[in-house]
């Protein structure tokens, strides 16, 4: 398990919805290609209305203009893994915002992976 605490990267990536690669979801290549490259996590958001570069809106509220919604994928490691993964996102994101921000790990957690449970489980 990938234990991460203290100084860390977290990486913002701001694409849209129907963005693909190869026929894939572009959100679902970044997911996959950071777990293969070690990052210790990746979350992707779907957004309910906003506007990038070309200033048109994209919204839920209508559906003729929903196809296309806001997606934010964040990604947070240890800043010399992050910027070991850029240069797969700048092949990847040819529209879109990438922003990078120090932060601070103050807890991360995972499973047990042969028991399913969590850090928190059997402490008193």
């Amino acid at each position: 398990m990938t234990r991460l605490t203290g100084s860390a990267l977290r990486v913002m990536i701001f694409i849209g919805e129907n963005d693909v690669w190869h026929h894939r979801p572009l959100y679902t290549e970044i997911v996959h290609r950071a777990r293969a490259a070690g990052l210790a996590g990746a979350s992707v958001f779907r957004g309910i209305e906003g506007f990038g570069a070309s200033s048109l809106i994209h919204t839920s509220r209508l559906l003729s203009l929903s196809e296309d919604l806001p997606v934010a994928i964040v990604l947070v490691d240890t800043e010399e893994r992050v910027r070991a993964f850029l240069p797969q996102l700048d092949e990847l994101v040819g529209e879109g915002l990438v922003i990078l921000d120090d932060c601070e790990v103050v807890r991360y957690t995972g499973r047990d992976a042969e028991s399913g449970k969590t850090g928190r489980e059997g402490k008193k």
